[in-house]
């Protein structure tokens, strides 16, 4: 029977990272998307943030109140959807291009089955070097990348060594692979 290969792609900081790019100044700074935390009177919710914010503790889905008592120097701006759909739209017609068997999982994520298609590019390694490569190229933003035979360890894989990660788990590396972590890593935990 083939081993599957199952790639999950994800954008680092995704909004927070396209407004990094699209605003110079704001680059290695704590960047916060969400509400404003002032005029809002301190509600709303973090959309996602900047590495830099995250070191503060601040993340996504946070009371916005909350992350400013966290990061008060941090940098806070409204989301800017329509232009993070058009980039994401940009983003998934990369993907095609290693495979046609694309699954969407939000705007700034995916999972690929390259089962099919690593071999064009030699092995699973190089294939997601390779889409790592694209995507910053293309866009000027970091993804993480795990490689897996399911889609439940490749989306802990991917998430193990953000930002600009890439790790792959054999078939026979599974439960090797999830003995060391903590319950946390669970996807949907």
């Amino acid at each position: 029977m083939a081993v599957l290969y199952i790639l999950h792609v994800d954008i680092d900081a995704f909004f927070a990272a396209i407004e990094q790019r699209e605003h110079p100044q704001f680059k290695n700074k704590p960047l916060i998307v969400g509400a404003d935390p002032k005029q809002g009177k301190g509600r709303g919710v973090v959309s996602t943030c900047s590495y830099e914010a995250r070191r503060y503790g601040v993340h996504s889905a946070m009371p916005i109140s909350q992350a400013y008592k966290l990061c008060p120097q941090g940098i806070y701006v409204p989301p800017n959807g329509h232009l993070y759909s058009q980039i994401s739209a940009e983003i998934f017609e990369l993907l095609y291009e290693f495979t046609d068997q694309v699954e969407p999982l939000s705007i700034d994520e995916a999972f690929l089955d390259i089962t099919g298609s690593f071999h064009l590019f030699g092995n699973v390694e190089n294939l997601g070097r390779e889409l790592k490569i694209r995507i910053l190229r293309n866009q000027d933003l970091t993804a993480s990348v795990g490689i897996a035979p399911n889609k439940f360890i490749a989306k802990i894989a991917s998430d193990l060594r953000k930002p600009d990660g890439l790790v792959i788990v054999e078939a026979g590396q599974i439960q090797e692979f999830l003995d060391p972590l903590a319950v946390v890593y669970i996807w949907g935990a």
